[in-house]
């Protein structure tokens, strides 16, 4: 299969350092104390965040920072391949880690002792990219809980194709073969979260494409901050009219 045809499109019309569209939405469940959903293309994640709140283990509580504690997992629809994965399912369970301890690194956990968070993910849609989509939404819904945090938390990846370097794989793309880098920066700061391989590359090759999947990060983050602006401006506004009809 050729993933990129003679005048430089993807599959899907895309150039190769171009991200798919996004689209975001915040506080979509009332039962959290912090919600999203993310999209990126037709990959779209569910994030649900409860706490901080009183740890449930006293045993294991941290008496000097929060506890931190995700899990990941895919809707049973979510992808053509119709099969249940269970919570025993090892891929997800690595990525729950990879999630948790990408976004404990962000949040002031040493502001909340004694307490614990916990992060829902699930992917509704899978086509590609489902990790960083995930990191993505859960730091939307950590902000719509108010958890406080260093800086913005953005996550895209980039792989290697018929000798190109790809942005944003899709699921075609990331069935293809070749390895794939996955990012999650603090944009801000500038610091690397999480740096994910599953293959080995040349150092010139791996270079490449960890920057194009930071340039992918940016490009989130962007997204991301107008997301949060907006969704600001919407609480402050039906604020504002409740104030005025009180």
């Amino acid at each position: 299969m050729e993933y990129v045809n003679t005048v430089g499109l993807r599959l899907d019309g895309r150039r190769p350092n171009e991200i798919r569209q996004l689209r975001a939405e915040m506080s979509t469940l009332a039962s959290a104390d912090g919600s999203a959903t993310f999209e990126m293309g037709n990959t779209k994640v569910l994030a649900a965040v409860y706490g901080p709140r009183e740890a449930s283990n006293r045993a294991q509580t941290d008496t000097s920072k929060a506890t931190v504690r995700c899990e990941y997992s895919m809707a049973a629809f979510s992808s053509g391949e119709r099969r249940r994965r269970g919570k025993s399912d090892r891929r997800a369970t690595e990525t729950s880690l990879a999630i948790a301890n990408t976004l404990e690194q962000n949040i002031l956990t040493e502001l909340l002792p004694r307490t614990q968070i916990d992060i829902y993910v699930q992917v509704l849609q899978a086509d590609g990219g489902m990790r960083c989509a995930a990191i993505n939404a859960a730091f939307l819904a950590l902000a719509d809980a108010g958890v406080p945090m260093r800086d913005s938390v953005a996550a895209c990846a980039a792989g290697y194709l018929d000798g190109t370097a790809l942005l944003d794989l899709n699921y075609t793309e990331d069935g293809g073969g070749g390895p794939e880098v996955a990012v999650a920066l603090q944009t801000g700061l500038h610091q690397v979260l999480m740096l994910q391989t599953d293959s080995k590359l040349s150092m010139e090759v791996f270079e490449e494409v960890v920057e194009l999947a930071s340039n992918g990060c940016r490009a989130v983050a962007e997204f991301l901050r107008t997301t949060l602006l907006a969704h600001v401006g919407r609480l402050s506004l039906a604020t504002s009219i409740a104030k005025s009809e009180a």
